[in-house]
């Protein structure tokens, strides 16, 4: 009974830390655009294709499960998963269009967004690197 009662502590200060897990928003550091919570919600959720500036924006997911992206959609996107989910099928099913691309984790985001001035992402506020921008701390 232990193991059980232990275990769900567990689970629950793993999933308290997630939710308050502070998240940046990422781009290149050569992007020159403003970025409030609002132009950067449109972008993830495919209102929007274009930075301010009309620049193309590609915006970079990471995996479901990541504590940055629970983060991420709830603290920007004001949405669950589960929201996002139906959202996206439904634009996916009537051909309006497609969710970003995902990447496994914060160093990949990186990785990508410091080679592409076209990307924007987001990454736990501990691994941001001198080769991204930060835009905004959700």
């Amino acid at each position: 009974m232990n193991i059980i009662k232990n275990t769900v502590i567990s689970l629950l200060l793993l999933i308290s830390y997630a939710a308050k897990a502070d998240v940046v928003v990422i781009v290149h550091p050569s992007n020159s655009v403003d970025f409030d919570q609002s132009s950067i919600s449109k972008l993830f959720l495919g209102k929007a294709k274009k930075f301010n500036d009309g620049n193309q924006a590609v915006p970079i997911n990471q995996e479901e499960s990541s504590a940055a992206r629970v983060s991420f959609n709830s603290a920007v996107l004001s949405k669950s998963g589960s929201q996002l989910k139906a959202y996206w099928s439904k634009l996916i099913f009537t051909g309006k269009g497609s969710p970003p691309q995902e990447v496994s984790n914060d160093a990949e985001v990186i990785d990508l967004i410091s080679k592409n001035p076209s990307m924007i992402g987001y990454v736990d506020s501990a691994s941001l690197t001198d080769a991204v921008k930060s835009v905004g701390k959700f």
